[in-house]
């Protein structure tokens, strides 16, 4: 499971499509409905918000919103109907290693989206997050 912390207008699109799937499985873990994934060092962030449903919920609509950018129809009706306004911290350091782990994977699946983020020196955090200076997040084995 690989929630993002960069904005998912860096996604290609097989990394889009498998990143609302991985989000909606989040979503329903966080819910109760699933015994397996319950302890994903990736849920970390979500479990220690005031609102761990809301948050992932707020997650997938901003990917949903990237999604109907570019044409996609995900369905909108699976997103639990919860908003949270608050943003999670996101360190600047696990910025930077997901976006070189982005580009890696970019490099052998799609050369041309590859290419477009060579010319990125800050990315951007998914809409949910704000960055804050720090090394790679504990939870993180890319």
């Amino acid at each position: 499971m690989r929630l993002w912390s960069l904005h998912p207008c860096y996604l290609d699109a097989k990394g889009l499509v498998a990143l609302w799937r991985e989000a909606l499985l989040a979503q329903k873990v966080l819910q109760g409905g699933t015994r397996g994934y319950t302890r994903h060092p990736q849920l970390t962030r979500f479990r220690e918000t005031e609102n761990p449903l809301a948050a992932i919920a707020s997650y997938l609509r901003a990917v949903n919103a990237e999604a109907s950018a570019r044409g996609y129809h995900f369905d909108h009706a699976k997103i639990a109907p919860l908003h949270s306004r608050a943003k999670i911290a996101v360190t600047s350091g696990q910025i930077a290693c997901e976006f070189e782990h982005l580009k890696r994977k970019l490099k052998i699946r799609d050369r041309e989206k590859s290419g477009q983020l060579n010319s990125i020196d800050h990315p951007r955090p998914h809409p949910l997050f704000r960055i804050v200076p720090g090394a790679v997040a504990e939870w993180e084995r890319a």
